[in-house]
């Protein structure tokens, strides 16, 4: 039997504190939150949203998996013999699991759980965790009710293999396959798996390759976009703060997109600058501010850019070599500061793809110029063609750095959310913020500003936890970051793929809808929604 839990309805508790009065959120004109919320030790301030947005949670960290499994029991804790909350005087606590990227999909003939007598409704929201062992993957049902909110799909693959920990996640519609990546360098993974507990778990590494993985994305041809974060060394004297660009943004063209397993081509992309791709250099202090990073950067420029084939696959062929980023050097493909997620725009056909540059998380760095903030870029191709062309959209700044997640709000509004990290939180006392770009204006005027949709606060959790880090055994990470900001009408055909509608979040049909996820602390996951 269904049982719609009577706390699905909004309680005045759990609305955010929205900053002015509020205005129809469809709109998109969102109203700017003038600061972000500050750092100071033992404060604990709310998020702040814009005044046409409120927040309502989907699940958080102590939220019990209705199908436990060992250790993993609860949404963003291990179950592993330590107190979710240290006591008194100790730093000793569960090791929090990190929810992050999120996606949303609807079924209309629903979905299987671990209760067989129960009807989990329609709309689920999809996650990996990124942080513990095992990694694994859980389903918001929120359709559901308390007892079934949250079901765990896999912690190890059907080998029985434990999964590693999870960082991008998104639904590939020619497989019907989730696929979700591991953050792991050389030793990095991509699974695929069905959306129902008890289905096949399968590595596609051998296939897809290894690397840092972090965004992964289909286009409408069925290829996948892939987003690697693998952090470079920093420099030596005045680029001590500042890391070497070492990171790709990878295609993969499957053999056959309804079974991924069957490999493909492997691909990475190259930035020519003034004739001359743009490579790895020999040395990390040649590389922070070489002439190419800094004309790259540079705004009203555009370069060149070509997909390079770096290996083929087959089912019985796995990737040669150590990893995807040393084949990606070694074929002259273009690194990046830190690139983590990327998204197609909405109405372009698939032929611009945004993604960004985390940078140095550090206001000491020598690379201002040259991405040290972060960066936002355009990519202008086709799914058809290997060339293309790049431009710088943004530059980042002290204030608004770190990107990390994306979305699109609309044909136009693009969201990208903070991972600065508690240094940058300190240098700027500001803690992260989730801003709203428009692909029609032009960021090289100083007066052009994004808007600053989401002040993020800190809760209670991690300002314990940010009080102890750096004590000696402390494992969990400190202040609250922004990640799995994610918008979608959940539609799971070729055709609902992200890129392929625009998308119209807050309408009163509640078709499209908006997520994000609070990770660290009680990793909380919200849904976005208009203010009352």
């Amino acid at each position: 039997m269904r049982r719609i839990a009577a706390v699905l309805a909004v309680p005045v508790a759990a609305l955010a504190v929205t900053v002015g009065v509020a205005a129809h959120a469809s709109e998109l004109d969102f109203t700017h939150v003038p600061t972000a919320n500050p750092k100071a030790p033992g404060l604990a301030p709310p998020n702040r949203l814009s005044p046409e947005l409120a927040e309502i949670v989907s699940a958080q960290g102590s939220t019990t998996l209705e199908n436990p499994d060992g250790v993993v029991k609860y949404y963003g804790y291990l179950d592993d013999g330590r107190p979710m909350v240290p006591a008194l005087g100790s730093n000793v606590e569960a090791q929090k699991t990190e929810p992050d990227k999120n996606a949303y999909l609807v079924f209309k003939d629903g979905l299987k759980g671990a209760d067989p007598a129960y009807d989990y409704g329609q709309r689920f929201l999809f996650q990996g965790h990124e942080a513990g062992t095992p990694g694994y993957v859980t389903r918001i049902n929120l359709d559901a009710d308390s007892d079934h909110r949250v079901t765990l799909l896999a912690d190890k693959t059907s080998a029985g293999v434990a999964m590693k920990t999870i960082d991008g996640i998104t639904w590939d519609p020619w497989a019907e396959r989730l696929l979700v990546t591991n953050e792991g360098g050389s030793t990095g993974a991509v699974y695929q798996l069905t959306t129902e507990p008890g289905g096949p778990v399968d590595d596609i590494s051998g296939q897809l390759g290894r690397a840092g993985w972090e965004g992964i994305q289909n286009d409408n041809r069925g290829n996948l976009y892939l987003v690697e974060d693998t952090g470079g060394a920093n420099g030596t004297g005045a680029n001590a703060r500042a890391r070497r660009p070492n990171s790709f943004v990878f295609r993969f063209l499957p053999s056959d997109p309804s079974d991924l397993k069957q490999g493909g081509e492997l691909q990475a992309l190259q930035v020519i600058v003034n004739g001359t791709p743009l490579v790895f250099g020999p040395t990390a202090d040649g590389d922070i501010n070489a002439p190419g990073y800094l004309a790259l950067h540079q705004y009203g420029t555009s370069y060149p850019t070509k997909w390079v084939t770096i290996a083929t696959t087959t089912a019985s062929s796995p990737l040669p070599g150590p990893d995807a980023n040393a084949l990606a050097k070694a074929a002259g493909a273009t690194p990046f500061k830190r690139p983590e997620n990327g998204v197609f725009r909405p109405g372009s056909k698939f032929t611009e793809f945004f993604f960004d540059e985390t940078g140095d998380t550090d206001n000491r760095t020598s690379a201002a110029a040259s991405g040290g903030f972060g960066a936002i870029f355009w990519l202008d191709q086709s799914p058809k063609s290997d060339d293309g062309r790049i431009r710088v959209f943004y530059n980042g700044d002290q204030e608004h750095s770190a990107f990390d997640n994306t979305t699109f709000f609309s044909e136009d509004k693009i969201a990208f959310v903070e991972d600065a990290g508690d240094t940058l939180h300190q240098q700027r006392n500001g803690l992260d913020s989730a801003w709203l770009f428009d692909v029609g204006k032009d960021y090289s005027d100083p007066a052009v500003k994004p808007i600053r949709f989401i002040a993020e606060g800190r809760d209670v959790a991690a300002t314990i936890d940010s009080g102890l880090s750096g004590t000696p055994g402390f494992t969990n990470d400190g202040d609250n970051e922004i990640t799995g900001i994610h918008v979608s009408d959940g539609d799971p055909s070729k055709g609902g793929i992200l890129g392929a509608k625009t998308p119209q979040p807050f309408k009163s049909n509640g078709k499209w809808r908006a997520f994000w996820t609070q990770q660290h602390g009680d990793n909380i996951t919200w849904e976005l929604i208009a203010a009352p």
